[in-house]
């Protein structure tokens, strides 16, 4: 992902504590903001090329370019090794039309094609069958298209040129030849740039060597993981090279550091933040997924970042973006979203992990900044997760929905499932066969948690991935006797797509100098519920530690007359199948308490010897099917109570 962030200098002693957690909170604006700037060059793009390629699977690009970072130019060739997935004599490609094509070699042969619309379509000299592995070779220079933030930036930093790629969505083939899309991925990538000797340049994967060529310095890269064609990349400029490494597990990965001279001291001192962070994601949720070759610093024009594999481009090291970015070499770059509306699978992920780290990092922010984060998605009434208008670039990389909402739609999940089912289910989800290293939907990493959970989690999905809103809760409750609280939940929403949003919510009841929570599931607004505390309450903290997304809470102490003869509550909780019934001073010990169904037939009885004390009956679920029922409670042939009740 593209970011942007507030570059933070040192808090100085008139910031607060609000407005360090506030600004913390900022960054994550700025950097979907950013991000949705970035991509407003989606409006010129054509995806013909995507569609027309969907009969070629890239399986290897050999790319070697010559560049002069002074210049906004690029000359090169482009080799595509590819499996043809059905008969054909052509194939196409993604090329802006600004390019311009010189030849096309295929078997050492130059073959025809045709540039147009932004599709370069190549003829082949005959028709080839189905599964057949084979290449061509584009040669090719030219002036990419200028998109304003684009795809191929030439620049300068304190008076030196700079020239650097920032590709994310479609942006690949304004300055190269490719299969755009998010629905292939090459299996390995070469990269040779040619360039002044005065600059290096930094790509993906690892540097094989640097050849000195008179005035030239050759430079070549290799690549060998799955990647996605927005994430190729190269940077070109008087770097100042930065060796760490980072032991993980039993093994030792290089991290490399490209930045500008007059930048260097700073990424000297925070590079260490990116090493523990390294650390904590490769032990939470597995294996640095490319761990054969390094993880990188680039350090590039652009106001924040762009996870290219392996290859991180930075604008400054700062610790939240430093930690978002690496969140995406798994969550974006290992696992890439097959399609912009499942973007939460690459911007909530790595804006949730980013905040895991903070946390550990800065204990004392956790509540806080959660609580500033929910007040933030909850802003606004409506909005899904789920990005329901993929023509908007700023609707795709919505800060209050694909990052912050889907971020704490992870919260939710770890609260429902627990911490030890979920992260189970990621490692699962980030080694599945079928998304490794590959594209992902919503519904694959469902299937996962489902499978580590044996929960169903379609309302779960529906509610808060596909809903729009938030829940508001009304927690009416009292006290019953010295140890029971009587709770009834009321639930509203923000927005009419969902009616009622279920999940586990957590209840803190305390006094001065004690407390307990409580976590209660309803199923629907206005269930009550009967619990023991053990001791008496004076106030209650609805969700004290902010895993749900909800807002305009309101928590009201029920006063009840406790000292009443013959004082009776029943609380139905339809979700364990029973009726608890609370009892309080009953003058007449012996008394019988029976439940009647509406035909008039007896399906429980119980004696009570209650006198002037407190106690409670539990009717199990096997008396109970759906229907109505009344209670009596009789005393020597007398009946002293009475009370209709509905079981759903």
């Amino acid at each position: 992902m593209k970011t942007r962030f507030l570059i933070l200098s040192i808090f100085s002693v008139h910031f607060t504590y609000a407005q360090i957690v506030h600004d913390y909170c900022k960054q994550v604006i700025d950097i979907s903001l950013s991000e949705a700037n970035a991509h407003s060059r989606l409006t010129r793009v054509n995806s013909a090329a995507t569609i027309l390629a969907d009969n070629i699977d890239v399986k290897y690009y050999r790319c070697e370019w010559n560049v002069d970072p002074s210049i906004r130019y690029i000359k090169g060739n482009v080799s595509v090794t590819y499996k043809l997935l059905s008969p054909a004599n052509s194939i196409y490609l993604d090329m802006a039309d600004e390019l311009i094509v010189d030849s096309i070699h295929y078997h050492n042969q130059v073959i025809t094609g045709n540039h147009t619309a932004n599709v370069l379509k190549i003829i082949l000299p005959a028709e080839t069958g189905s599964g057949t592995l084979d290449s061509v070779t584009i040669f090719y220079q030219g002036v990419p298209p200028n998109t304003g933030f684009g795809a191929f930036v030439q620049s300068s930093h304190s008076g030196t040129p700079i020239l650097w790629t920032l590709s994310e969505p479609y942006g690949s083939r304004d300055w190269w030849p490719c299969k755009n899309g998010n629905d292939d991925k090459a299996d390995s990538i070469d990269v040779t740039i040619i360039h002044p000797s005065l600059y290096k340049a930094a790509s993906n994967g690892l540097l094989q060597n640097e050849i000195l060529s008179g005035t030239n310095l050759i430079t070549h890269w290799k690549h060998r993981y799955p990647i996605a064609t927005y994430l190729v990349c190269f940077a070109v400029t008087n770097y100042t090279v930065l060796f760490n490494s980072v032991q993980l597990g039993s093994k030792v990965l290089p991290m490399v550091t490209y930045a500008y001279p007059e930048s260097a001291p700073v990424f000297v001192s925070n590079t260490p933040l990116v090493l523990n962070t390294l650390k904590f994601y490769n032990d939470l949720v597995g294996e640095y997924p490319f761990i054969k070759e390094k993880y990188g610093h680039v350090q590039f024009g652009w106001g924040g970042g762009q996870e290219h594999q392996t290859s991180t481009f930075i604008v400054y090291p700062e610790e939240n973006l430093m930690a978002h970015e690496l969140a995406h070499q798994w969550f974006g770059d290992k696992i890439t979203c097959a399609n912009w509306q499942d973007v939460w699978l690459n911007e909530g992920f790595a804006t949730h992990f980013a905040s895991m780290d903070r946390e550990i990092i800065h204990p004392g922010n956790i509540l806080p900044v959660r609580k500033e984060e929910i007040d933030y998605i909850t802003s606004i009434p409506g909005g899904s997760v789920w990005v329901d208008d993929t023509t908007n670039v700023y609707r795709i990389f919505d800060g209050r929905l694909s990052y912050y909402k889907g971020s704490h739609l992870l919260y939710m999940l770890r609260w429902k499932l627990g911490d030890s089912v979920f992260f189970r289910a990621i490692r699962n989800y980030l080694t599945d066969p079928a998304v490794s290293y590959g594209f992902a939907k919503t519904d694959d990493l469902k299937r996962n948690l489902e499978k580590a959970s044996g929960q169903n989690l379609d309302k779960f999905f529906k509610d808060w991935f596909y809903g729009q809103g938030y829940p508001s809760y009304h927690v009416k409750w009292s006290q019953a006797g010295d140890s029971y609280v009587r709770v009834v939940i009321e639930q509203s929403t923000s927005h009419p797509s969902v009616n009622f949003f279920n999940i586990p919510l957590a209840l803190k009841f305390k006094n001065a100098t004690q407390e307990k929570t409580i976590i209660l599931d309803s199923k629907f607004s206005g269930e009550s519920f009967f619990e023991k505390i053990g001791f008496v309450a004076d106030s209650v903290i609805i969700d004290p530690d902010y895993w749900i997304i909800s807002n305009n809470n309101i928590s009201e102490k029920i006063t009840v007359n406790e000292n009443a003869e013959n004082s009776i509550q029943v609380f139905p909780n339809p979700v364990q199948n029973q009726f608890y019934i609370y009892l309080k001073n009953f003058a007449s010990p012996g008394a019988t308490l029976t439940l009647w169904n509406s035909l008039g037939q007896q399906v429980f009885t119980r004696k009570i010897f209650l006198l002037n004390g407190t106690d409670y009956e539990e009717i199990p679920s096997r008396y109970l099917a759906a229907g109505v029922y009344y209670l009596k409670i009789q005393s020597r042939e007398k009946v002293q109570f009475i009370k209709k009740i509905l079981k759903q």
